[in-house]
């Protein structure tokens, strides 16, 4: 029987090589018809640590690795593209400051 292959969006990175992953579906309500939205939630292992929280990635089925941990990180799709303001003010700060100085 061949793996699941799906893609989900990180949604935590705060553990060391494990990954939280969202997998968005909708689902038909079986008395009402209405569409509901449901979400999935896999730990999925990230040998390198190449995802972030955000990022959307391609996740395998694998054998267990731990009590939760039943997939792997194939590839991060897409990067998330929210841009840090704090970040952003601080660069601008520190470039103002040194404008001043010259």
């Amino acid at each position: 029987m061949p793996k699941k292959v799906v893609t989900g969006i990180v949604t935590s990175d705060k553990m060391k090589k494990t990954r939280r992953v969202e997998i968005p579906r909708q689902v038909k309500h079986p008395k009402y018809g209405k569409i509901i939205h449901r979400r999935t939630i896999c730990y999925v292992h990230d040998e390198r640590e190449e995802s972030a929280m955000g990022d959307k990635v391609e996740i395998v089925e694998a054998p267990p690795r731990s009590h939760l941990k039943r997939w792997d990180l194939v590839r991060v799709i897409e990067k998330r593209t929210d841009i840090d303001l704090a970040a952003l003010r601080e660069a601008a700060r520190e470039a103002s400051s040194e404008e001043v100085r010259s």
